[in-house]
């Protein structure tokens, strides 16, 4: 009998059956090649417009006065402010974000208040931008809530710290589950209590899937315009305090995108493949820490 099923999984495939496989083989490397298309076509046409003008001049100058000759126009200023905000933004939601996971996982498991705070993210995770945009700018810009009103570089930051936020929380809430049961047995069995358990062992444990999904979320909200537009506005000059009005990419691309001045077009496909290349590198960091992880 068992030289019977040996024969039969050693036997080739007959001719039939091996033209259906070569068929759909076909047939997903097709499909996938027309998902991909869009992508690629977006990548080409960003490389192809703004690699040609990208120098080390424009990345370190501020926007030249449009019209006058001889004076090199960059955007340092847009680099500064991004790094800024979403850098606060990081530090606003990074913190929270954990600090709620492990009370969702560690703390709270299959109370209602975990619950309703797990419904809350998954909720705010699907909010779209603009209208968290505009409930920054009613609670932060229109309001005297830090001592401060108008646009300005922790406003914008507040705004991309509600983005992230969700996107934080579920990643870690998904890697501190993962962390085995054994290994929280195993430390309360040492003398550990629950929360040595929790920030020496399960956290510890769950620190590089937890390192990919906040760099997903920078990743996420560092081409964000919509927000930055009802909170951070822009400016053409250095960022000099975080409560006054603050460049960023994203933004600086949306208004000279549209400008009749050919030179400031020029700037903003520039400024896409800085912007695309700060998204590229983030999410490869995140892939690169998972695989090592595994």
């Amino acid at each position: 009998m068992s030289s019977f099923f040996d024969r039969q999984l050693t036997k080739p495939l007959s001719v039939d059956r091996r033209l259906f496989s070569y068929g759909m083989s076909a047939i997903a490397v097709l499909l996938t090649g027309l998902a991909l298309l869009p992508l690629l076509s977006i990548l080409f046409e960003i490389l192809r417009q703004g690699l040609p003008n990208l120098r080390w001049e424009v990345l370190t100058n501020l926007p030249a006065p449009v019209g006058e000759a001889g004076v090199v126009s960059g955007f340092a200023n847009a680099i500064q402010g991004t790094v800024l905000m979403v850098g606060l933004a990081a530090m606003m939601s990074i913190p929270f974000g954990i600090l709620t996971a492990i009370y969702l996982v560690e703390i709270g498991r299959g109370n209602t208040i975990a619950q309703i705070v797990r419904f809350v993210m998954s909720i705010l995770s699907a909010v779209p931008s603009i209208v968290v945009g505009v409930f920054a700018y009613a609670v932060i810009v229109l309001s005297t809530i830090l001592g401060y009103r108008g646009f300005s570089a922790l406003a914008g930051a507040f705004a991309l710290a509600v983005i992230m936020l969700p996107i934080i929380v579920l990643s870690t809430e998904e890697a501190l589950k993962l962390v085995p049961t054994q290994q929280r047995l195993a430390s309360a069995a040492l003398g550990a209590n629950s929360i040595q358990t929790t920030f020496k062992v399960v956290l510890k444990a769950a620190l590089p899937s937890i390192t990919t999904g906040v760099l997903l979320a920078i990743a996420r909200v560092s081409g964000e315009t919509a927000p930055l537009l009802f909170t951070a506005l822009f400016s053409q000059n250095w960022v000099e305090q975080a409560l006054n009005p603050t460049p960023s990419l994203s933004v600086m691309i949306y208004n000279y995108a549209s400008s009749a001045f050919p030179e400031q077009n020029q700037l903003a496909w520039s400024a896409s493949v800085v912007l695309l290349g700060i998204v590229i590198l983030t999410n490869l960091l995140s892939r690169l820490i998972t695989r090592r992880h595994q």
